[in-house]
C-alpha cells in the first residue's frame, strides 16, 4: 500500500515485515506499496543500521548550512524592525548598512524570510479596486525646491474628541517633509502662518502643487484665493491638480498613509500631544526612512534650502511693456468707461492684459493667466486650464 494511505511509520514497519517473510521479491514488494525500488532499498538499509528508529521520519534539514544567517544579524534586523514596524526588507537593509560596518549583508529576500519567520509581517489586505489614473500635473521636478506640494490630511478626532487637521508640506523632488502641523480647523489664517514659517526656514519654491479646496483655492476666477494670490506675489507658480483626482498628487497621498500609520493609530490624547508625535515623525521620515522611489536614499540626503529667501516686503507687480495695466477696485477694473468684474480676491492689485486677437485679451495676474476678456461684450471667461500659463 502507498505510504500516503496510512501513516508513514506504520507503512514502513509493515514493509519491513513483509520483506523479512521473503514472500515477495523487492520489485513485487515495492509495486504493492507503490514506491520506487530505491525507496525500498533505502528503507531496509536504515532498518538494518538503526533498527525501528530508522523507520521514523528523517529531518531534511542539513547538518550544516554555510548560507544560514547568523543570530547577531537576525537580532539587528529585529531591532530596527521593532523601532520602525512599517519598514520593509529594502528599507531595513539600507538603515542597517548606514549604521553598521559588515560585508556579509543578506539579500532583501532573505530579510523578508526572517521577518516572516519571526512573526514580524502582518497579513496584507488584498486590494480589489481598479488602478488609479496616472498623474497629469505639468511639473516634474528635477531639483529640490522646484516643486512643493501641500495638502490637509483627512481630519481625525484626538482623545479629547476634538478634530485635528494636519497641514503637510513636502518637497516633491526629495520627498522631504518640510512641515506637519496639526490644526483645529483648516483656516486661512493658520495656513498663512505655517507657510510664512516654512518660507522663513526653507526659502521659496518655484511652484506649489495643491488641490482645488480652501484655503489653497476658491470658487473665484481661476480658483484664486488670498493664499494663492500671496504665492503669486512671491513669484511662486500654481500647479493645481484636476478636480476629483487626488492621484495627481499621489506621492503626497502616500506620505499621508505613512503619517497616519505611524502617528495616528491610535491618535494622541489632546491635539497638542498629537503634535509631539508629528514632530517626532518628521526627522524619522526625512533622515531615517529610506524611500524606494529615491533608490533607498533618505530625503535628507537630497534636500537643501532654497536660495530664494522670503522678502521682508512683497515685490511690486510688473508686466511687459506691451501689456495694458489696470488696478482692481472692489473686484473690478475699468475699461473704456465700463466696469469689468474679476474677483474681490484681487482688490487693490494690478492686472495685465495682453491682446491675443482683435478685441480679445488674456488677463494676467503676476505671471499667471487667469482669464480671457472680450472688449466687445465686456465679458470675462476663465482660461481652459485653471492653473494657467506663464507670461
Amino acid at each position: 500500500m502507498p505510504w500516503h494511505l496510512v501513516s508513514a511509520m506504520d507503512a514502513r514497519v509493515q514493509f519491513v515485515a513483509d520483506y523479512q517473510r521473503e514472500m515477495f521479491s523487492m520489485t513485487e514488494l515495492c509495486r504493492r506499496y507503490a514506491i520506487s525500488r530505491q525507496a525500498g532499498y533505502e528503507t531496509i538499509a536504515r532498518y538494518r543500521e538503526l533498527g525501528p528508529a530508522g523507520l521514523a521520519p528523517q529531518s531534511r534539514r542539513p547538518v550544516h548550512s554555510p548560507s544560514a544567517t547568523d543570530d547577531d544579524l537576525v537580532k539587528l534586523i529585529k531591532g530596527v524592525r521593532t523601532r520602525h514596524p512599517s519598514f520593509g526588507p529594502k528599507k531595513l537593509l539600507r538603515v542597517l548598512r548606514r549604521r553598521h560596518r559588515r560585508a556579509d549583508w543578506p539579500a532583501a529576500s532573505t530579510v523578508a524570510l526572517i521577518l516572516k519567520r519571526e512573526g514580524l509581517v502582518a497579513a496584507r489586505r488584498v486590494r480589489t479596486e481598479h488602478a488609479a489614473h496616472l498623474a497629469t500635473a505639468r511639473i516634474v521636478p528635477t531639483v529640490a525646491n522646484e516643486l512643493w506640494s501641500v495638502d490637509f490630511k483627512g481630519q481625525f478626532r484626538t482623545g479629547d474628541r476634538r478634530y485635528c487637521y494636519p497641514l503637510t508640506i513636502v518637497d516633491r523632488f526629495s520627498r522631504y517633509l518640510l512641515d506637519c502641523y496639526g490644526m483645529l480647523a483648516p483656516s486661512e489664517a493658520g495656513t498663512f502662518a505655517r507657510f510664512r514659517h516654512v518660507f522663513e526656514v526653507f526659502g521659496l519654491p518655484e511652484a506649489i502643487r495643491s488641490d482645488n479646496g480652501v484655503p489653497f483655492a476658491s470658487t473665484a476666477l481661476a480658483g484664486l484665493s488670498h493664499l494663492s494670490v500671496w504665492w503669486l506675489r512671491l513669484g511662486i507658480r500654481l500647479d493645481r491638480i484636476r478636480r476629483g483626482h487626488p492621484e495627481d498628487n499621489g506621492g503626497h497621498e502616500y506620505m499621508h498613509r505613512v503619517l497616519k500609520r505611524e502617528t495616528a493609530r491610535p491618535p494622541g490624547p489632546p491635539c497638542r500631544h498629537q503634535q509631539v508625535r508629528f514632530d517626532e515623525f518628521r526627522p524619522t521620515y526625512n533622515y531615517v526612512r529610506p524611500h524606494e522611489a529615491l533608490g533607498q536614499v533618505v530625503p535628507g540626503d537630497l534636500y537643501g534650502p532654497s536660495p530664494r529667501s522670503l522678502p521682508a516686503r512683497l515685490p511690486p507687480v510688473e508686466y511687459p511693456g506691451h501689456f495694458e495695466i489696470r488696478r482692481v477696485t472692489d473686484g473690478a477694473f475699468s475699461w473704456h468707461s465700463h466696469r469689468v468684474f474679476l474677483t474681490h480676491v484681487l482688490t487693490g492689485d494690478l492686472v495685465g492684459l495682453e491682446e491675443v486677437d482683435d478685441g480679445v485679451w488674456t488677463i494676467y495676474f503676476c505671471h499667471q493667466a487667469i482669464g480671457r476678456f472680450d472688449e466687445r461684450t465686456t465679458h470675462v471667461t476663465e482660461t481652459h486650464e485653471r492653473c494657467g500659463a506663464s507670461v
